[in-house]
């Protein structure tokens, strides 16, 4: 059995827990240690069962306690050789990944463990590199997308290889224009760069259509240009529309997820 934990969504921290009896990692380390361990403790998960984490990009909002984290529970850290450079320059991350550090390469299947295959590919986003995570851990196929701003061919791909899609949804076009962002920022959001519009995400569910997707996951909402009502009604028309009979589920974004079992 596979178990599948949102602990936090969104630009307040990101982290996400997957395990099941014989392997257990968190991708991204956005919150505090000890949010961490009691968030997992309230589904009788010991922060010690982790065996793993797994990195997308070093923003402050994905990488706020990895350092720390690693400090002090010395977990393997997974990740590119690009976003390993550029977190030995981070103050979050600097020189407290010694020992740690675990190589990925893009684009190929890294098998991690006896029963867990990864696969980052890099999506655009504006962090020195921002990966998505394809994966399989046993026999369950899972897509995450956190942090992208356009709807790549690559995308499109991984998520149609996924059982469990867990894919940012993070505005509402009308609510971004017409709200209280400054130019500057509503132009950073809207960008190639930036972040998943509901519409997008719309998009890449119609472009990735397949019969074997059972779940959908929106993460990463916007606190100001979304809801999750929102976010939910453009899903839930768009798998309506291509007739997918995926269930479909918005994460929180400052607390957990009820605890997902496949």
């Amino acid at each position: 059995m596979v178990r599948f934990l949102s602990l936090s969504s969104g630009s307040n921290g990101n982290c996400y827990y997957f395990g099941d009896d014989k392997t257990a990692f968190l991708i991204d380390i956005g919150i505090g240690a000890r949010t961490i361990k009691k968030r997992l403790a309230e589904h009788d998960i010991s922060i010690d069962s982790v065996d793993a984490i797994f990195v997308t990009h070093d923003h402050f909002d994905h990488i706020k306690s990895l350092g720390t984290f690693t400090e002090r529970y010395q977990k393997p850290v997974y990740l590119t050789r690009t976003l390993d450079r550029a977190l030995r320059h981070n103050f979050c991350t600097a020189g407290r990944l010694k020992g740690c550090v675990r190589y990925l390469s893009e684009g190929e299947a890294n098998e991690v463990g006896e029963n867990l295959s990864v696969t980052p590919f890099v999506v655009p986003h504006d962090a020195t590199q921002t990966v998505g995570y394809h994966f399989v851990l046993d026999g369950e196929r899972f897509t995450v997308m956190t942090d992208l701003g356009e709807v790549t061919d690559d995308a499109v791909h991984y998520a149609s290889l996924a059982d469990h899609l867990v894919v940012e949804s993070n505005y509402d076009v009308d609510m971004l224009m017409t709200g209280t962002y400054p130019p500057e920022l509503k132009h950073r959001i809207l960008t190639q760069h930036g972040h998943l519009s509901n519409e997008q995400t719309a998009s890449l569910l119609r472009r990735s259509r397949h019969e074997g997707l059972r779940d959908v996951y929106l993460c990463h909402l916007s606190a100001n240009n979304n809801t999750p009502s929102v976010a939910f009604e453009s899903a839930k028309k768009t798998l309506e529309s291509i007739g997918s009979r995926a269930s479909l589920k918005v994460l929180p974004r400052a607390c957990a997820s009820e605890l997902f079992t496949f």
